[in-house]
């Protein structure tokens, strides 16, 4: 990863911005975004839908081209719901879609490219009408779902489990256990007498947390120049 060259008040100019940018346009499309969130480049951010709730210390990390998605789609107009817990993190290209309920609890961590839902969307011989069977999914917290995994309708993944890359999940998955595959099976059992540490012990002291992060950037960018970092950001070619 390339250094960064900025200057450390452009930068806290840059996260000042990011910050009233989620606080204007994504927080009011919730029905709650719970304080001291992180979300890196909210502009790739789509949340549609009601009843969407998001607790506090959430981090959300969005692409140009791996948008983060989060939908409600209720049978009724004001139905359906996603709930996320604490301390979630919300890798790039993560979709949540919901028709029902999708719950989902404190310090879990979704990779890249993961999809939840909770319906089918569509019959398997009626493709027009809209399937009427949607089951809610419910993830326990501090689960860890991989790169690519899929979790699909009417699923409880029991606390601490780990879903391996690109398994899709179409059964309930006990707490304390790895699954993997198409579908997902249990090919390892975690071991409980081992302490977990969590999100929600990295996020124990949210303010303190920021104040020290700040203090380590301001250490390390407030030697940097501005026309140095101008002069790299109009041609990123040159190297020093």
């Amino acid at each position: 990863m390339r250094q960064d060259r900025r200057p450390y008040w452009v930068k806290k100019i840059y996260i000042t911005f990011r910050t009233w940018y989620t606080n204007h346009f994504i927080r009011p499309a919730c029905d709650l975004l719970g304080d001291y969130h992180t979300v890196m480049k909210p502009w790739y951010v789509h949340i549609g839908g009601p009843n969407i709730r998001i607790g506090k210390c959430a981090t959300l990390v969005a692409e140009p081209d791996s948008w983060v998605r989060l939908g409600v789609w209720g049978a009724q107009p004001g139905l359906g719901s996603i709930t996320i817990g604490d301390y979630v993190m919300i890798s790039p290209g993560v979709r949540i879609s919901a028709a029902e309920s999708i719950t989902i609890g404190d310090a879990v961590m979704m990779a890249n490219g993961v999809y939840i839902t909770d319906s089918d969307w569509h019959g398997i011989y009626d493709r027009v009408r809209r399937d009427e069977t949607p089951t809610p999914v419910v993830i326990g917290d501090n689960a860890w779902l991989g790169d690519n995994s899929t979790v699909l309708k009417g699923v409880t993944i029991g606390e601490n489990s780990v879903v391996a890359a690109r398994s899709v999940v179409t059964r309930d998955v006990p707490a304390n256990v790895v699954v993997a595959g198409n579908p997902a099976r249990v090919v390892r059992e975690l071991d409980q007498s081992r302490d977990f540490v969590t999100r929600a012990h990295y996020f124990a002291d949210p303010e303190g947390l920021r104040r020290y992060y700040d203090t380590i950037e301001r250490q390390v960018l407030t030697s940097n120049g501005f026309f140095t970092w101008l002069r790299i950001l109009i041609r990123p070619t040159v190297r020093d």
